[in-house]
C-alpha cells in the first residue's frame, strides 16, 4: 500500500510518499514560495534527485505538480494515481475536539476551520492541502488528519489552564494545547524500545529541538505538560521565536513604539529569539560558528537559548518527580553535540553524565549519550513525523 504525507503551509508544501509494505520512502520533496513567479520544487528519490524554480499560484496547482513527478515516466515512481491508497496529512491544531488520528469528513473538516483562529497560518493552508487533493486527484482516495495537539489531550486540567479569569476557557478555549505532539509520541516510543523498557515504567523529557522548541514531560507513556501552549510561541527560545515573556513586556513595548497587534505578533513570531538577540541568523549553525568565533551577540543567544532548555528540564523532572530518560531529537537537537553537552554538564545534579566520544560522533540513527554509570539515560532520535502520519493513516482506512 502507498500513502502520500503532506505537511501543507501557508506557502509551502512538504510531501513523502511510502511504501508501507516495508516502510519506505519512494518519493520526498517540497515546494517553497508558493503564490510566486519563483516557487523552489524539490523532489527525490532514491535514484533522482531534483530542484527546479517554478510558477505555482496555489496549492492546488503545486499538489498537481507533485503528482505529475510520481507518475513521470523518466523520474516517477508509481504508474497511475491510482496506486496512492490514502492521503495522511499533517493538522497543527485540533483543539480540544481530537485526541487521535481521524479519517477526514466534512465534519472534521469544518472542525480543523473552527480551529483557525487558534493556527490562522497552518489550519487554512491544510484545508487548503485536503481541498486540493479533492479536486486534483481524479478519484479520491481516503485522507486523514494527523493532529499535532492531540497527543497532550491527556494533560490535566490544572496543567493546561492559565491562572486567568476562568471565563476566558469557558468562552474561547484559551489553554495551553501544546505541539510537536507526533515527534515526542514517536521518539519516547523509539526509546522504550531502544532501552528495552516498558514506557509505562520510564519518566521521559522529550526536547524536540530545531527552528520550533518545545520540550515534554511523558511520564508512564501519556504527556503530562509541555512547554508550548496556546500556541507555537510559548516555552523555550526559539529561532525566531521569543518563548516565554512577562505579558506586560509586551504591553510595554507595544505602547513605546506605537505598535499595533499585527506588528507585535511578526515582532514575537518572526523577529525574536536567536535572531532577536545574535542579530546574525537564526539558524543555529551560524549561532555556533559565531560562538566559537567569540562574537558576542552569539554567545549570548547560545547561553540564552540554553538555559532556557535547561530549565524547562529541571521544571518537568520536579514534575514527575523524578527523570529516567532525556531525549535529544529535531533539527538542532539531533545535530548540536554542543549545545547536548553544555545541557547535560549542568544537570549532573540528576546523575547525568555523557559519553563525550559518542556524543561528538555524528551519526543518523538513534544512539545512546549517557555513560553506562550515568542514572539517567540521555539518548539521541532522529523525528520522523511523516512515518507516525503515514502509520496512522494506513491504521485506520485499514479498520
Amino acid at each position: 500500500m502507498k500513502i502520500l504525507v503532506l505537511n501543507c503551509g501557508s506557502s509551502s508544501i512538504k510531501y513523502q510518499l511510502f511504501n508501507m509494505v516495508d516502510e519506505s520512502v519512494l518519493a520526498s520533496g517540497k515546494i517553497e514560495k508558493i503564490g510566486m513567479d519563483d516557487a523552489i520544487l524539490t523532489y527525490e528519490t532514491s535514484n533522482n534527485k531534483l530542484k527546479k524554480i517554478l510558477e505555482i499560484h496555489d496549492h492546488n496547482a503545486g499538489i498537481k505538480v507533485v503528482l505529475n513527478l510520481l507518475i513521470n515516466q523518466e523520474i516517477g515512481v508509481i504508474t497511475d494515481y491510482q496506486e496512492i491508497e490514502a492521503v495522511g496529512h499533517r493538522i497543527v491544531h485540533g483543539g480540544e475536539n481530537f485526541g487521535k488520528s481521524v479519517v477526514i469528513t466534512t465534519e472534521v473538516e469544518n472542525a480543523i476551520r473552527d480551529c483557525a483562529d487558534l493556527a490562522p497560518l497552518h489550519n487554512t493552508a491544510h484545508l487548503l492541502g485536503i481541498d486540493a487533493i479533492k479536486e486534483v486527484l481524479p478519484q479520491t482516495p481516503p485522507q486523514v488528519a494527523v493532529f499535532d495537539t492531540a497527543f497532550h489531550q491527556t494533560i490535566t486540567k490544572k496543567v493546561y489552564l492559565y491562572p486567568i479569569p476562568l471565563e476566558m476557557y469557558n468562552k474561547y478555549k484559551v489553554r495551553k494545547y501544546g505541539f510537536h505532539g507526533t515527534s515526542h509520541a514517536y521518539v519516547s516510543d523509539k526509546a522504550a524500545q531502544l532501552l528495552k523498557s516498558d514506557i509505562k515504567d520510564l519518566k521521559i523529557i522529550s526536547c524536540h529541538i530545531g527552528n520550533g522548541c518545545s520540550v515534554t514531560a511523558i511520564m508512564n507513556g501519556i504527556s503530562i505538560d509541555t512547554s508550548m501552549g496556546m500556541t507555537p510561541l510559548e516555552g523555550l527560545m526559539m529561532g525566531t521565536r521569543s518563548g516565554d515573556i512577562d505579558p506586560a513586556a509586551v504591553l510595554y513595548i507595544m505602547n513605546k513604539e506605537e505598535l499595533s497587534n499585527k506588528e507585535v505578533n511578526i515582532m514575537l513570531n518572526k523577529k525574536s529569539g536567536l535572531i532577536g538577540i545574535s542579530g546574525i541568523s537564526s539558524d543555529m549553525r551560524e549561532i555556533e560558528d559565531g560562538l566559537l568565533k567569540h562574537n558576542e551577540s552569539a554567545t549570548l543567544a547560545f547561553e540564552m537559548y540554553e538555559y532556557r532548555i535547561r530549565k524547562y528540564i529541571g521544571a518537568y523532572t520536579a514534575a514527575m518527580n523524578g527523570i529516567d530518560v532525556l531525549i535529544f531529537t529535531a533539527g538542532v537537537g539531533e545535530n548540536s553535540p554542543i549545545l547536548r553537552k553544555k545541557i547535560c554538564e549542568s544537570l549532573t545534579y540528576l546523575g547525568v553524565e555523557i559519553d563525550n566520544d559518542v556524543n561528538d560522533k555524528f551519526s543518523k540513527e538513534e544512539r545512546i549519550i549517557s555513560t553506562k554509570e550515568s542514572r539517567v539515560k540521555v539518548l539521541v532520535i532522529p523525528t520522523n513525523e511523516e512515518l507516525v502520519i503515514a502509520r496512522d493513516t494506513l491504521s485506520l482506512i485499514t479498520n
